[in-house]
């Protein structure tokens, strides 16, 4: 038996001049898809030679393959969407304390070096590349892991104000 997967698997398509034409999401055939080509085949199969049973359970044992992958992989997804959330809910605690970072500098050898200083942070952030940072009381922008050290912002004492 012969099965179109093309016409089988793209579902709805645009045209143009009367010719179909598969949208990029098209080319990618799912559970769905799979699904939709097994009911075909049997619908489609000679009577007087059915499919082999061997061959029935291990397509099917593929298409159940298939869907727990799908399941796992949107599982996948959404806990390290939740864990982007939590990353920057826990980032934010930095809020108005001490950090001590680094920013790494080249000499006049090309030798790189790291120079420490210590601010206090304002504001956190997600940037577009998807990494966090923090924003220092400078207005300057640091990429998180340039953190090595956070404290309590000091408190002037009483003593400090004579």
């Amino acid at each position: 038996m012969n099965v179109n997967f093309q016409t089988a698997a793209a579902g709805e398509r645009n045209q143009v001049n009367g010719v179909p034409v598969a949208k990029p999401e098209d080319t990618i055939l799912g559970k769905d898809d799979f699904l939709k080509l097994l009911i075909h085949q049997l619908q489609n199969q000679d009577p007087l030679d059915p499919m082999d049973d061997r061959e029935f359970i291990a397509q099917m044992a593929q298409f159940s393959s298939l869907e727990q992958l799908t399941n796992m992989n949107a599982n996948i997804q959404q806990f390290t969407q939740q864990q982007e959330h939590t990353s920057l809910v826990q980032l934010s605690g930095l809020i108005g304390k001490q950090v001590n970072w680094y920013r790494i500098i080249e000499d006049d050898n090309g030798f790189e070096e790291r120079h420490y200083s210590e601010n206090e942070v304002t504001a956190v952030r997600r940037n577009e590349s998807g990494e966090l940072q923090v924003q220092l009381d400078t207005g300057r922008w640091v990429d998180s892991r340039q953190l090595t050290e956070v404290a309590l912002k000091s408190e002037p004492s009483e003593g400090d104000d004579e």
